[in-house]
C-alpha cells in the first residue's frame, strides 16, 4: 500500500515532468498490472489508459523476451496527432507519457527516463516500506507431503511447438 505521502511525491514528479516538456498532455504512472498510482491526464480516463498501458506492456514484454533483448525498458508509439510513450518505473510499475505530435522525441526519451526513475525509487521505496511494516506471518500448522507420479523422459514429453 502506498501513502499518501508517497502518491503526493509521485504526484510531484508527473507536475514537474509536464513542465519540463511542454509538449506533454498527459502522464500516468501504474501498476504492472494495470491499475492507477497517480495521474495528470485532462481528458483521457486514467483507468482505461492503465489498462491499456499493462496489455501493451504484456506484449513488449514478450516481443523484448522473444528476441533476447532483455528486460522490458520502454514502448514508443507514434500516432497521427501524437506519441504514447512507456517507460519502466521500479519493479513493478510503468510511467506512461502522452505527447504532442510535434514533441522533440529525444528529449521525451531524455525526461522520460528520468521521471521513470524516479517514480520507480518512489514506488519500490514505499512498498519496502509497507513490506517492512507489515508483521511475520506465523504458522504453526505442520507441513504434508505429497506423491508425485514420476517424471516421463524427455522424448516422451511433448509441447506444442511439437509437431
Amino acid at each position: 500500500m502506498v501513502s499518501e505521502q508517497d502518491l503526493g511525491a509521485v504526484q510531484d514528479e508527473l507536475r514537474r515532468l509536464r513542465t519540463r516538456v511542454p509538449q506533454l498532455t498527459g502522464a500516468l504512472a501504474a501498476g504492472v498490472d494495470g491499475l492507477v498510482v497517480a495521474h495528470d491526464t485532462p481528458g483521457v480516463d486514467p483507468e482505461g489508459l492503465a489498462a491499456l498501458t499493462a496489455a501493451a506492456l504484456g506484449v513488449a514484454v514478450r516481443v523484448a523476451d522473444a528476441t533476447g533483448n532483455g528486460g522490458f525498458r520502454e514502448l514508443l508509439v507514434r500516432g497521427e496527432h501524437g506519441y504514447v510513450a512507456t517507460y519502466a518505473a521500479g519493479r513493478t510499475a510503468v510511467l506512461t507519457l502522452l505527447t504532442q505530435d510535434r514533441v522533440n522525441v529525444g528529449r521525451l526519451h531524455l525526461e522520460g527516463r528520468r521521471a521513470g526513475a524516479r517514480v520507480g525509487e518512489l514506488l519500490d521505496a514505499a512498498e519496502a516500506a509497507a513490506r517492512a511494516a507489515r508483521p511475520a506471518p506465523t504458522t504453526t500448522s505442520a507441513r504434508t507431503r505429497t506423491t508425485r507420479a514420476p517424471r516421463g523422459t524427455a522424448t516422451e514429453a511433448r509441447t506444442a511447438t511439437d509437431s
